[in-house]
């Protein structure tokens, strides 16, 4: 059922309005009483009916996710339709390779609600512009996210993600704004596309630029579109060898602006054209078109543009200067080709130096000369290019290259050079950086086996089967078997390489286990029992939260079967269909983490400075129950904290192993530790507690 129209609220009283017959100066202050009064009320009115409504994903054509392919989150920094330059160009290019492209606008949709509003780009179901929902929509170039902002902007996005039945994620952030909420998303890569100096923009806050300093430090891997971008932040920050920078250069569409255009633009009068197109912004040269003009007087300077910063008013006393605002991307083809000189006329500033500008490879694409002031990344194309160091050589070389023959053999080495300069050049190495092989911190996984073989298969598959997971060092060991869990496990470990320890007899849950974390290598350490099931992305997602938290010394996941409030509800009939479920589930909560006073040791993972602060497991309590508890404490002792993370599911069949136990023995089993873990620290256990339903 579709909502309400709030204006439909006010309709009849602005019909009325217009037809009373009011003088003049009344409809003035009534429309200023309306603006003031009944504008904000309209608005109040149209939020409490979205806030009591409940969000329902819109319908439209989505082609089906591909395991074995992430899909594409573009965080913008500007709308899809403003400039069609890098973002655009990657996306398209991403999504004709086969991936699903989400490009989230910077313009965020006033809601109340988590949510957003979909467009799809094109046919196919795999390119979308997203304006996620966010109360007051705030403009992300002027603050940076609260707590209560960030929340709802990551619910809003595990809306669209749950909706797309996302399996796995790789975040191209293009503003740092969207940190908080694009680098917390579970199973996912995160990329800063830094593209531009973002402090030399007047609009951005200051307090963005801490954000972006973050991202730098905390994306697995930054691009930089100029080198001198890259110099810039190798200064500001030391980089880790974790830590993966590399420079991807702009490019241009060749195959568009090579063609001649059917209708090329025409200038306004006779004469050659000295053509410009882009931002007419606070780093375009004034006096540098002033002279240009004088001392082309038989010429039309033509500045394609939004004219942002009054350049035309400012040359309004140079006839030959010609301004036509900003014109469609698909028109600029036919504009290019009627330019005989192309120029980039900018300030040598530190937001200038730094950009890689994509004119250049579009100018060049349509084999135009090209004149440009002396930007360090203009001598990649020092060959293709005339550098001008000062105003005059600017002039003669735009004169030199008025002179030069239309078609000649410099227009078709312009040419060849951009030829291989495209978007799908770039595109490529974007995927080689992004799906290829990447080191991450190793994480060590301890399986403790005590028969129940069904249960390890499945489990070992799960670990196995995440087609982008990170690999994984797995130690089984086994508690002396003998249902054919012995002879599956060493085939096992020889097929995929692993460590299996063989133990004769049941050793115990705690001893088992620290057999296993006395051999492990990792940075990061895990126990996971036999009975689980993990899903995509688990270890990644774990591993983020403990490296965002360093208080943290222990983590732990939502289950569908514990006895504490790491328990959610959750329905689902085989694993196929707990995929989805748990997708759905963990995507509406992204980054968040509980605190927890103990965790079951189903499924953990600690840091390897936690293991060696607190130590092994307590051996004393034998063959199980308690020493989950007795662990918690010892990491609370040593000063850190215990928490679940609510976007990381793992099933768990409970008790398997303890199944296996005469019901009377299972209890006494348990009295007796309960009653070494209080003479241990010296105070009555405190029973593990569900969470409440809400």
């Amino acid at each position: 059922m579709p909502l309400p129209d709030p204006s439909l609220l006010f309709r009849p009283l602005r019909k009325l309005y217009r037809r009373l017959p009011l003088p003049y100066a009344l409809r003035v202050l009534l429309g200023r009483i309306y603006r003031r009064i009944g504008s904000p009320v309209n608005r109040a009115i149209q939020q409490r009916i979205l806030a009591n409504s409940l969000f329902r994903p819109p319908h439209c054509h989505l082609q089906e996710s591909l395991d074995s392919l992430p899909d594409y989150l573009f965080w913008g920094v500007i709308d899809w339709d403003f400039r069609h330059q890098r973002p655009q160009h990657l996306a398209e290019q991403l999504s004709l390779g086969g991936r699903r492209v989400f490009y989230i606008s910077s313009t965020l949709q006033d809601d109340p609600r988590a949510g957003f509003a979909l467009r799809p780009l094109d046919q196919t179901g795999r390119l979308f512009e997203v304006r996620l929902f966010a109360r007051t929509a705030p403009i992300i170039y002027h603050i940076a996210p609260d707590a209560t902002l960030a929340c709802q902007l990551r619910r809003s996005i595990g809306e669209l993600l749950s909706w797309a039945n996302t399996h796995q994620v790789v975040s191209l952030i293009q503003h740092p704004f969207w940190t908080p909420v694009a680098g917390v998303l579970p199973n996912s890569r995160v990329v800063y596309d830094c593209m531009d100096l973002h402090q030399g923009f007047g609009n951005n806050a200051v307090e963005l630029q801490d954000l972006e300093r973050n991202l730098i430090g905390a994306a697995d891997l930054t691009l930089f579109a100029s080198a001198w971008l890259e110099q810039h932040w190798h200064q500001q920050i030391p980089r880790t060898p974790a830590q993966q920078w590399a420079v991807l250069r702009n490019a241009a569409d060749f195959d568009y602006f090579s063609k001649p255009a059917q209708h090329p633009c025409q200038a306004p009068d006779q004469g050659p054209v000295i053509g410009y197109y882009g931002a007419l912004a606070h780093w375009f040269d004034v006096e540098l078109l002033a002279a240009i003009a004088e001392a082309f007087p038989h010429c039309t300077i033509l500045l394609i543009g939004a004219d942002t910063a009054r350049i035309g008013a400012r040359l309004r006393h140079h006839t030959n200067v010609r301004l036509t605002g900003e014109v469609p991307y698909r028109q600029l083809s036919a504009y290019l080709h009627a330019f005989d000189v192309c120029i980039l006329p900018f300030r040598i500033e530190s937001l200038t130096m730094a950009t890689n500008p994509v004119k250049v490879y579009e100018y060049l694409s349509a084999g135009k000369p090209v004149v440009t002031v002396d930007l360090p990344e203009l001598h990649e194309f020092q060959q293709q290019v005339t550098i001008a160091k000062d105003q005059q050589a600017f002039i003669d070389a735009i004169a030199r290259a008025l002179q030069a023959p239309a078609s000649s053999a410099e227009s078709r080495q312009r040419q060849a050079f951009a030829a291989q300069q495209t978007w799908q050049h770039r595109v490529q190495a974007l995927l080689a950086l992004t799906e290829g092989t990447q080191q991450q911190p190793r994480v060590s996984v301890i399986v403790v086996t005590y028969n129940n073989l069904a249960f390890t298969r499945d489990c070992l598959a799960s670990l196995t089967a995440d087609p982008q997971g990170q690999p994984l060092e797995i130690i089984v060991v086994d508690n002396g078997s003998s249902d054919g869990s012995v002879e599956f496990l060493q085939q096992w470990a020889t097929s995929y390489g692993q460590t299996l320890i063989l133990n004769d007899s049941n050793r115990g849950f705690a001893a088992a286990n620290n057999q296993g974390l006395a051999l492990a290598r990792g940075e990061f350490l895990a126990l996971l029992n036999n009975d689980t099931q993990v899903t995509a992305g688990w270890a990644r997602t774990l591993r983020r939260h403990l490296q965002r938290n360093p208080g943290l010394g222990l983590i732990g996941a939502v289950t569908n079967n514990i006895g504490n409030e790491a328990k959610i509800d959750i329905h689902y009939q085989n694993s196929q269909e707990m995929a989805v479920r748990a997708r759905q589930y963990t995507w509406r909560h992204a980054g968040l983490i509980v605190p927890c006073a103990t965790l079951g040791f189903f499924a953990v993972m600690m840091p390897r400075s936690t293991y060696e602060r607190v130590g092994p497991l307590d051996e004393a309590f034998g063959l199980g129950f308690f020493e989950d508890d007795d662990y918690c404490r010892r990491v609370e002792q040593a000063g850190l904290s215990c928490a679940f993370a609510e976007d990381v599911f793992i099933h768990h069949h409970l008790s398997a192993s303890f199944a296996q136990m005469p019901g009377k023995q299972r209890q006494l089993l348990f009295e007796r530790n309960k009653a070494l873990y209080e003479a241990k620290w010296g105070r009555p256990w405190t029973p593990h507690v569900a969470r409440e339903k809400p």
